[in-house]
């Protein structure tokens, strides 16, 4: 990853702006982030920002454009294709067992789910197409798509302009902030199911007759 890392920023122009469009666009649409993270590429945006290779405005628009169009393709792909390629290609990736509770996961949280996952590398990429596979309404996934797609992509590309030359120590601080951002996620959902379950064994205690 380091090579690509160093092959992107020796880039300029509209190369350049191809390149941190294309890979958070195959991140979820292709499954690329299992091997480069988007952040990273949304960092290097930034860093080609502070050294002038590309504006600071179109590196913005470049990763948002290439984030909210990246989870749309997943989406559709679930949304067509989603139980053949989990139960096929991708079964060697994925462990049946995680798919079915992110499945869960986007069908009780539907659009939130949509938003959060765009912080955590690992939700990223699954959750457009496991949204597109739960049937999750177009429209209220474009919302949230827009939304998280926008907030991340200015985010990371800020910390690559501001952090300049020091852009390695921010995309490992990133890439940590995801993996934190997902125990946090999973955390909330365990959290929110041990509350319903004890609301739910409340309410049957006070309707039994004494």
């Amino acid at each position: 990853m380091e090579s690509i890392a160093t092959s992107i920023l020796h880039l300029h122009g509209l190369a350049a702006l191809a390149l941190i469009f294309a890979l958070p666009a195959l991140e979820s649409s292709i499954f690329l982030g299992f091997i480069f993270p988007g952040e990273t590429a949304a960092v290097l945006g930034g860093v080609l920002a502070y050294e002038h290779r590309i504006s600071l405005f179109a590196a913005f628009a470049a990763v948002i454009l290439g984030a909210v169009i990246g989870d749309t393709v997943g989406y559709e792909v679930g949304h067509r294709w989603g139980n053949q390629l989990l139960e096929g290609p991708l079964a060697r990736l994925i462990k049946p067992a995680h798919v079915e509770r992110a499945r869960r996961y986007v069908q009780r949280h539907g659009g939130k789910a949509v938003f959060f996952g765009r912080f955590t590398a690992a939700l990223r990429v699954l959750i457009p197409g496991i949204a597109g596979t739960a049937r999750v309404p177009y429209r209220r996934f474009v919302l949230f798509n827009v939304a998280g797609g926008f907030l991340w992509a200015v985010g990371f590309v800020l910390l690559g302009y501001l952090a300049g030359a020091s852009w390695r120590s921010v995309a490992r601080t990133a890439s940590t902030a995801g993996l934190v951002a997902l125990v946090v996620v999973v955390a909330g959902v365990i959290a929110a199911i041990a509350v319903r379950r004890h609301r739910q064994s409340s309410r049957e205690e006070t309707s039994e007759p004494d």
